[in-house]
């Protein structure tokens, strides 16, 4: 999701690497790998295969089908006990004095090919519309009901029409682009996994707890200010406001465009960044 780069931006190099309690220490990995080759938990197989998938990956690149079947699969089979998560955990509670619903992110693993976390969301938590430039994004939700809002840019209007409009002086940002809805509906675990690619398949996103929920993220590669891979917010408006002259949509399917503009990151959302402290996987 959207704001992993904001944590690990203020949480340093502690966000850089495998945390301490998460990884076993190297005295002891030659007894883990004897004990892997026998049994290997789905939580180390899930870290073992974003490896593997991501190994010869960068910005804009999607894995093969094959490789992108592979991590679903192995994605899709992680429940909450294998990340040590419990619906009745703290981090799934709003306290009687929090005006705004806190967001828990657990840092699991990052590196510059691809990155691993966990969004903890009591009811009514929001993780607002955010992108995900040049990225391909694997999302598992573990529990509870989540409503999903996605979005994709249209690129493919005619030539007399534009994606670019010009706001009103009283607009946030100079322009707006013009995006077609890709999902909009409530899904509750178990469910598939999801997947956005970077140019498809739902790129820009915004979801809200409808009960305690957690969401297991995958991101390949990871946000990067330095490479270009900002995370940006933006607020949705109606086809209908900004009209374009000439478009081809025909009027019964406008419902399913929506302007966004870009705005600067959200001040009412509240996001706390903790360290992941679940059951352990073994860097080889």
């Amino acid at each position: 999701m959207g704001i992993e780069r904001t944590l690990a931006d203020r949480k340093g190099k502690d966000f850089c690497e495998l945390p301490k309690e998460t990884i076993t220490n190297s005295k002891s990995r030659k007894k883990n790998r004897r004990r892997s080759k026998k049994m290997t938990s789905p939580f180390q197989k899930l870290f073992e295969t974003c490896k593997d998938v991501f190994a010869s990956g960068g910005a804009g690149i999607v894995p093969p089908p094959p490789d992108i079947e592979r991590l679903q699969s192995v994605l899709d089979g992680i429940k909450p006990e294998d990340v040590g998560l419990r619906p009745d955990m703290p981090y799934f509670v709003t306290n009687t004095g929090q005006r705004i619903p806190r967001i828990t992110y657990l840092h699991i693993y990052g590196c510059e090919k691809f990155s691993m976390g966990i969004f903890c969301l009591p009811p009514s938590g929001v993780i607002p519309l955010h992108n995900h430039p040049q990225m391909t994004v694997f999302s598992k939700l573990l529990f509870g009901t989540m409503h999903i809002k996605s979005y994709d840019w249209v690129v493919d209007l005619p030539a007399d029409s534009s994606t670019v409009v010009k706001q009103p002086s009283e607009s946030l940002t100079p322009e707006t682009r013009l995006a077609k809805i890709k999902v909009d509906a409530d899904f509750t675990a178990p469910c598939n996994p999801s997947i956005l690619y970077p140019n498809d398949g739902g790129n820009l996103h915004c979801f809200t707890a409808v009960t305690a929920c957690a969401v297991l993220d995958v991101l390949g590669p990871p946000y990067s200010d330095p490479d270009g891979r900002h995370c940006s917010y933006y607020l949705n408006y109606p086809f209908s406001r900004f009209p374009v002259d000439g478009t081809n949509i025909p009027e019964e399917e406008r419902k399913d465009y929506e302007w966004l503009q870009e705005r600067e990151e959200p001040n009412d959302v509240q996001v706390l960044g903790k360290m992941y402290s679940g059951p352990q996987i073994v860097e080889s």
